[in-house]
């Protein structure tokens, strides 16, 4: 079943990313469905977490998408090469949103590695927010995509995962964060080998 629009405007959005855990991510481009479950997700809020992008209410052409009603996909480039795909939650104006790290892939594997230009499916396929989403063929184009139209989109298909199943640290790459840095907002499933590893 399609996720819609109560799922994503609930306004804890770490709940909403622990919520995440055990969906399926996918992408339809072309006639080409390609997606996973998703095993790794971090939670940022636009309320007092200085490692979101609208931290004091920062309103950009970037991050402009992020005040819109929940349900909506967020992708931004880093590092000059990588587009991370995060999904807007809570209601207009509140700017929370959670980065998806990872999936593990189960549909249109041999797309996903021919995006990827390697030979056989490995963790590195998509574990990791960049990796993923040039598997998923996921890109800028996709800022503001509609997560509940047919482009990109994550379905509950009975999946249960339990809070025992569940790890939970802080996030990566956001040191400049200061203490926000070391906030327990990164979740992903125990012994999954395609969650990303913190180099």
């Amino acid at each position: 079943m399609k996720l819609q629009k109560d799922f994503y405007n609930r306004p804890d959005v770490v709940q909403v990313a622990q919520d995440l855990l055990g969906k399926y991510l996918y992408t339809n481009h072309n006639g080409m469905l390609t997606g996973g479950i998703i095993v790794e997700t971090e939670a940022y809020s636009g309320t007092n977490d200085k490692a979101c992008h609208a931290h004091l209410n920062r309103r950009t052409q970037r991050t402009e998408i992020m005040y819109h009603e929940g349900g909506v996909a967020y992708v931004y480039l880093v590092y000059g090469m990588y587009n991370l795909f995060n999904i807007i939650t809570n209601v207009e104006g509140r700017a929370d949103a959670v980065l998806v790290r990872a999936i593990e892939p189960t549909e249109g594997i041999e797309e996903m590695l021919l995006r990827r230009n390697m030979a056989a499916p490995k963790p590195n396929l998509t574990a990791g927010p960049g990796v993923m989403s040039i598997a998923l063929g996921i890109d800028r184009r996709h800022y503001g995509e509609d997560l509940t139209g047919n482009t990109i989109w994550v379905e509950d298909q009975g999946m249960e995962v339990s809070a025992e199943g569940i790890a939970i640290g802080p996030r990566i790459g956001i040191d400049y964060a200061g203490d926000d840095a070391l906030l327990p907002w990164r979740f992903w499933l125990k012994g999954n080998k395609w969650v990303s590893r913190k180099k």
